[in-house]
């Protein structure tokens, strides 16, 4: 047999060692005992029984699954870190994104620089999607390497894309690790790597079961095992040539055989409950509403939670008049069946890109003196919707409001959207006169004159036509725009006090839509530039926070404190003598939240994505441009108690686990000036 191999010696000789040391890592030992030589790191192999995944609080001190666990609180319990000695925090360790093992194997491979990933922490081990999307399992307490994921086909099957994480699951001896890369759902051993070659054919499973001639497969997100079952959403194209496309349908499978259990329709079919949200059969050839973002799951309900996005054309609708169901819906499903068990409807027949990114939060919480089993949904229009996650029952009352229509030839938007009258929105919302900054009376004129350029309105005003004009409006500014609000960077809960903690951004951008070239679409209009929009001088638009925090008590609903995160453009010539404080950055981070303290980055840094920001626009005020800090905010009041600046912004969530009995707090940072790597966190 062979054995995957660490970073501190050829991998000829650490594959010997390891066959001679195999029986020895197979012994039962505790987290307590002492570590085993490098060439053959500690692994707790103790059989244990089927976890019981739970929805609030990882045991143990782990770290259980991408968020923490299925119900996505990225929170723990751990509380050895606290306002009192986290000034003393020292770095541990540092891990690079790919492991030299396969740099060994191909020198000039390359790899993201934004490294989403997050580990799971489980009996000893942690695990994480490297740069290139395959697994690396190190031991927590130092980042040394216990065994790397071999490529199929070697160096060929080397290139790949970054994940954000990987499931775990046991039942018995059993222990497997599941991550999706590619085209492919496979199924490692946890102890050893190696291909469980009972899932699927040689430990894997084909994802690509769109028809031929569809887009190739592709995802971002995470697995999620449920019961029995492992759920895989999918990311398809914004961009649509034509209004006939394949949905971005959902499936589950056998986590023990790899089987296909069942397929969820994100767009209903034929004889399905909401086809007649779709006018004209227009249900019967638009495709896309994909779950690219992230699941959450009751196991006891045996409930699986899907945020489903936009569909064919995310911009333009006048093909398909109607609400259109299951698009930018929140649905809870069978875990065993995948049969729709309740949903709602966020954004009615919508235009804005509006999908429900982050993934629904389970939270259990006491309204009105009454226990409730909750399940909240954040949205990029910054609101949060918050159900009885048995029924789908709201909380508190969502009331239909009369919202903007829309002129364009062709289209019939929705008289009226969903507005949650508690909580309150935690961004800003609408383009309009008040929001625009006012940092002194010249910057507000010159803010007033590059609005008038634009439709504007409040939340939900139309995409418009982009004018040939030069005199004409050039689209509608939307705020906020596609990326948030909120965003896959969710939020965290703590389940002793009910309080749920938000990053948002207010990001906005330009909705704009032009005429479809009848020789290459059948689409009357698809969308333009959807570039981001700058201000005067080089300065934001309307209004800071541009990157903030908003603290919110789930059990009545009311914002307790709000807090900027990052700086911002404070030393902007025309704001350095202002004495303004931090006006925040919209790096979109992501929050660790333990019992004492809440931790936040930044989030990325110099990134300019998609190419949709203007070449001009200074990237500290564009969507996805955050900074290299890292703090530990106070849960009650927001007060910054720690801060260290890193040589990067974080890309990836932080996290908290104990090894050894020593509380770690790691995070991924890197750009485009830093190699992306894991840090890690401890008291000295």
């Amino acid at each position: 047999m062979s054995w995957p191999t660490t970073i501190t010696m050829p991998s000829h000789i650490l594959r010997t060692l390891a066959l001679l040391t195999l029986p020895a890592l197979l012994i039962s030992c505790s987290p307590e005992s002492e570590p085993a030589p490098a060439a053959a790191p500690e692994v707790t192999a103790t059989p244990m029984q089927v976890a019981e995944p739970e929805n609030t609080v990882s045991p143990e001190g782990e770290w259980g699954a991408y968020a923490a666990n299925n119900g996505n609180t990225k929170y723990t319990d751990l509380d050895q870190i606290d306002a009192n000695n986290v000034a003393e925090l020292e770095i541990a360790w540092r891990r690079p994104a790919l492991d030299s093992y396969y740099s060994e194997m191909n020198p000039a491979q390359r790899y993201t620089s934004n490294w989403i990933s997050a580990p799971v922490v489980k009996n000893g081990i942690a695990y994480v999607p490297n740069g290139v999307g395959l697994v690396e399992a190190f031991n927590p307490g130092t980042g040394e390497t216990i065994w790397v994921q071999e490529p199929v086909n070697g160096a060929e099957g080397l290139p790949g894309a970054n994940t954000r994480g990987v499931a775990y699951w046991s039942e018995g001896d059993d222990r497997r690790i599941l991550l999706q890369r590619g085209t492919f759902l496979y199924a490692l051993n946890a102890d050893t790597g190696q291909a469980v070659s009972s899932f699927g054919i040689d430990g894997r499973v084909d994802l690509d079961l769109m028809p031929e001639g569809s887009e190739l497969f592709r995802w971002g997100g995470v697995p999620m095992i449920v019961r029995d079952v492992v759920v895989i959403g999918q990311s398809m194209s914004d961009t649509f040539s034509n209004k006939e496309a394949f949905r971005g349908d959902v499936h589950a499978f056998d986590v023990r055989t790899g089987e296909l259990r069942w397929t969820y329709n994100t767009i209903p079919q034929e004889g399905q409950f909401g086809t007649a949200s779709w006018q004209d059969r227009s249900w019967s050839y638009t495709g896309h509403s994909p779950v690219w973002a992230l699941f959450s799951a009751d196991e006891e309900l045996g409930l699986v939670y899907m945020p489903i996005s936009s569909s064919t054309n995310d911009m333009y609708g006048g093909h398909r008049i109607g609400d259109n169901l299951f698009s930018q819906s929140l649905v809870a499903v069978d875990a065993e069946t995948g049969d729709r068990v309740w949903h709602y409807q966020t954004v009615h027949h919508g235009l804005w890109d509006y999908d429900p990114p982050a993934a629904p939060i389970i939270m259990d919480i006491t309204v009105d003196g009454e226990p409730v089993k909750a399940v909240t949904q954040l949205t990029k229009q910054a609101f949060a919707f918050v159900f009885n996650r048995e029924t789908g029952e709201p909380i508190w009352e969502i009331e239909e409001r009369a919202v903007p229509q829309s002129d364009v030839p062709g289209e019939v938007t929705s008289a009226t959207q969903p507005f949650p009258t508690r909580p309150a929105p935690f961004d800003r919302q609408g383009a309009t006169v008040d929001n625009l900054i006012d940092f002194t009376p010249e910057l507000r004129a010159e803010a007033l004159e590059i609005f008038n350029n634009y439709v504007t309105g409040p939340l939900f005003t139309p995409p418009s036509i982009r004018s040939d004009d030069p005199n004409g409006t050039q689209g509608t500014i939307q705020l906020p725009g596609s990326q948030g609000g909120a965003d896959v960077q969710g939020a965290a809960f703590d389940p002793e006090t009910g309080y749920l903690y938000i990053p948002s951004i207010t990001s906005p951008f330009v909705a704009d839509i032009v005429p479809g070239d009848p020789e290459i679409t059948n689409l009357s209009y698809v969308k333009g530039a959807r570039r981001w929009i700058a201000g005067p001088r080089g300065l934001p638009l309307f209004k800071p926070p541009y990157g903030r925090i908003t603290a919110i008590d789930l059990n009545t609903g009311e914002h307790i404190w709000m807090a900027p995160n990052g700086d911002g453009p404070i030393d902007h010539p025309d704001l350095v003598d202002l004495d303004l404080g931090q006006l925040g950055l919209p790096g979109r981070p992501s929050p660790l939240l333990t019992k004492t303290l809440l931790f936040l980055g930044e989030g990325l840094t110099n990134q300019r994505p998609g190419g949709r920001i203007p070449a001009d626009m200074p990237v500290e005020i564009a969507t996805n441009s955050g900074g290299p800090m890292f703090r530990a905010y106070s849960k009650e009041s927001g007060e910054i108690i720690w801060e260290t600046e890193l040589e990067a912004g974080t890309s990836g969530p932080p996290i908290s686990y104990l090894h050894e009995g020593e509380q770690f707090i790691l995070v991924a940072i890197g750009d485009r000036q830093y190699n992306p790597e894991l840090v890690a966190f401890k008291l000295p």
